[in-house]
């Protein structure tokens, strides 16, 4: 069972995801802040993925991914976001995560997952 951290201040989008991931056999941790997740991952241990979205109040997720970073270098990543400029995308690349652009279907959705599960 892969443990999946899910971070989006978009309930609708978030929900939809951890549903996915929970129907697919995975452990699933989620948040709605960057904040919260901290906390989460303090609470429960680090994931094998983080799903995040870029566009978050406070910490934003490309801030989120380098903090767990520190405590975990190789945490597999994924950003999952609507918005998308040319500095969110230089930031993301030099994260080296994946990105996956909303809206998604939830196929395109596990077949990410499967691939950073697989990485």
């Amino acid at each position: 069972m892969i443990r999946v951290l899910v971070v989006d201040d978009e309930p609708d989008v978030r929900d939809l995801i951890v549903r996915w991931l929970r129907r697919d056999g995975h452990d699933v941790l989620a948040s709605d802040s960057a904040a919260a997740a901290l906390v989460a991952v303090e609470r429960h241990g680090m994931p094998d993925v983080a799903l995040l979205d870029v566009a978050m109040p406070g910490m934003d997720g490309i801030e989120l991914l380098i903090e767990l970073r520190r405590r975990e270098p190789q945490l597999a990543a994924m950003f999952v976001s609507a918005l998308w400029t040319p500095a969110d995308m230089n930031r993301i690349r030099e994260t080296g995560a994946a990105h996956l652009a909303k809206p998604f279907t939830v196929a395109v959705l596990g077949h990410a997952v499967r691939r950073l599960v697989r990485a």
